[in-house]
């Protein structure tokens, strides 16, 4: 083997070791949210502070990754799509860590939540079916991340409006219920904050699937029309 193979080779591996180090972040995180949502649902406690503390795990991902892509951008000089790919893992784990900090901030209004009182069983089912579109957000652009799959990453894209519908539909509810009940505002409003925190760990989702297509197809789709998008997915 000659030199420049050597080299070659150890650049495709240190891309592959790059690639699996981000999708070790994603399921961190993906469990971080899980976590939180269960948090929400049962007050535990112990549950809730593992959720903050993953928190630091979650920072440590994203500083060492990008200081990775760092090192690798100065020693090898990337070009095209290499380069693409690690301009987006870039701003892939700088969602993920945000998407982390919004898991954080769940389980911290679940703990006040819970201090004060359960919350209605209704808000569970609520919190936790838009919670279980944002986790399939996420796993579906990791997946496309993983495989490089444009069309998954479309689908992705396609499935904010989701959880846009959900959030305003659960924002309605608790308009009522505390115009209904003034004694339950706080409460409701804690809840709107958990809401949105799922509403934006859906728009971080998103984000992630955008850089898919920006790895595969080398155009920016962020802040297009979705057909538009699709059809550059698909092309």
């Amino acid at each position: 083997m000659t030199a420049s193979e050597h080299l070659s080779k150890q650049y495709d591996a240190d891309l592959d070791t790059l690639r699996s180090r981000v999708l070790q972040m994603g399921g961190l995180v993906e469990a971080q949210i899980l976590a939180a949502i269960e948090a929400f649902s049962s007050g535990e406690r112990e549950l809730i502070e593992r959720v903050i503390d993953d928190e630091l795990r979650v920072n440590g991902y994203e500083v060492s990754i990008d200081n990775d892509c760092s090192h690798i951008i100065v020693r090898r000089q990337p070009a095209a799509t290499d380069l693409r790919l690690i301009m987006a893992i870039s701003k892939t784990v700088t969602d993920l860590e945000r998407i982390g900090d919004e898991a954080e901030k769940i389980a911290r209004m679940s703990r006040q939540i819970h201090e004060r009182g359960r919350p209605q069983g209704q808000r569970f089912a609520e919190i936790r079916h838009v919670g279980s579109v944002a986790v399939q957000m996420l796993r579906h652009a990791l997946d496309a991340f993983a495989r490089l799959d444009t069309a998954l990453a479309a689908q992705v894209v396609r499935e904010d409006a989701t959880i846009d519908d959900e959030f305003r539909s659960i924002v309605r509810q608790l308009i009522t219920f505390m115009m209904e009940d003034p004694r339950t505002i706080s409460m409701a409003l804690e809840i709107v904050w958990i809401a949105k925190a799922i509403e934006r760990i859906g728009d971080h989702a998103k984000n992630m699937a955008e850089n898919v297509i920006y790895i595969v197809k080398g155009t920016d789709v962020r802040h297009t029309k979705f057909e538009d998008l699709e059809r550059e997915a698909k092309s």
